[in-house]
């Protein structure tokens, strides 16, 4: 497999690669040793895509008819997954301390703890109609989660001498995930929620146009993304899509400036996805970049095409839900068979030496 160009190494106790699909570093991670310490934090991206998946399926269940028990049942699921993930990311936290602390200090790595804080949100979403006071907590929860891993991640890009380089997809997740507040508590009842949703809507508005300029200028300037990277390209869709429903929610309606953020959200997928999807790049759990970003175009769709009441939107918006289904059906299968034959505890998914 071609390397990665030079410049594009992460610190030096870490990986060469700057953002593989584990994000442990390699003391963490003994060749061909099957140990929770090598479970990656980047698999809390499958909640948020399995929780995504299902809003788009109770979406569909109003507005198309479809069964609701489809939605609900990929909602039981997504909260499962993050029982499981969760409890095997303490055990390592327990455990493994250091290896969990490498993650969040590495300059790519840690942007992915935004996911635990997303996963939170979406699932509070989930809940809600089973139960209106736990689904508050939860998106309480959540939301101080959120705010403390946005402040955290622009504090570090504010200390100075960030290599460019790292400006990648990934980079986005902690600081757009304030965009997931309103998002999932648009509706929420408290007198302070409301208050909370525009500080979450501006910080992740400013900084998706700050960070999506940042990363395509990297892009575009700099060596491409290593093949283990690539699928993190579809993370470009999540700004313009979750802004889509954070806009919506919070103005409490769709008008022409949500309906550009949807069109762009489209647009870029369109572009994204043809690099995205490709034989040649091998399954690992980095794979699970794909599925929220995608979600929350789904649900934009569904939204876009329930106020617009256009057959070729509906058409549009049931082909996006059906890949999405496929795709997450896929990664599950995918995700379990290496859980199974233990490659997901010894992070043989991950080449650690690139040849060139």
């Amino acid at each position: 497999m071609k390397s990665a160009s030079p410049n594009l190494s992460p610190a030096p106790a870490l990986t060469p690669s700057v953002n593989p699909p584990s994000t442990a570093s390699p003391a963490s991670r003994p060749d061909g040793e099957v140990s929770v310490r090598n479970l990656p934090v980047n698999l809390f991206a499958s909640v948020m895509g399995l929780s995504g998946l299902a809003l788009a399926w109770r979406i569909a269940h109003g507005s198309l008819g479809a069964p609701a028990v489809v939605g609900e049942a990929i909602g039981a699921f997504a909260l499962g997954v993050f029982v499981l993930v969760a409890l095997g990311y303490l055990t390592k936290l327990v455990k493994h301390p250091k290896a969990v602390q490498a993650e969040f200090r590495h300059p790519i790595a840690g942007s992915f703890f935004g996911t635990i804080a997303i996963s939170v949100l979406l699932l509070s979403a989930v809940v809600e109609p089973h139960g209106a006071a736990v689904a508050r907590a939860i998106w309480t929860m959540g939301a101080v989660a959120t705010f403390a891993l946005s402040f955290v991640a622009v504090s570090r890009l504010l200390k100075g001498e960030v290599d460019p380089s790292h400006a990648v997809p990934a980079w986005i997740i902690p600081c757009v995930a304030t965009l997931d507040i309103p998002v999932t508590g648009g509706h929420m009842p408290m007198a302070w929620a409301p208050e909370i949703n525009l500080l979450a809507c501006a910080t992740g508005a400013v900084m998706a146009l700050l960070l999506f300029a940042m990363i395509l200028g990297r892009l575009v300037h700099r060596a491409p993304l290593a093949p283990a990277m690539t699928p993190s390209l579809m993370i470009l869709v999540a700004p313009f899509a979750v802004g889509f429903l954070a806009y919506s929610n919070v103005v409490g309606g769709i008008d022409r400036f949500s309906a550009m953020l949807f069109y762009f959200g489209l647009f870029m997928f369109a572009v994204v996805a043809p690099k995205v999807f490709r034989p040649s790049i091998g399954f690992s759990p980095a794979w699970w970049a794909i599925g929220f970003p995608m979600a929350a175009l789904v649900n934009a769709s569904l939204r876009y095409a329930e106020f617009r009441d256009s057959g070729p939107l509906w058409l549009l918006a049931a082909m996006l839900l059906g890949a999405l289904s496929l795709a997450m059906a896929l990664l599950t299968v995918r995700t379990v068979h290496i859980a199974l034959n233990g490659k997901l505890f010894t992070g043989a998914q991950v080449l650690h030496k690139e040849t060139a």
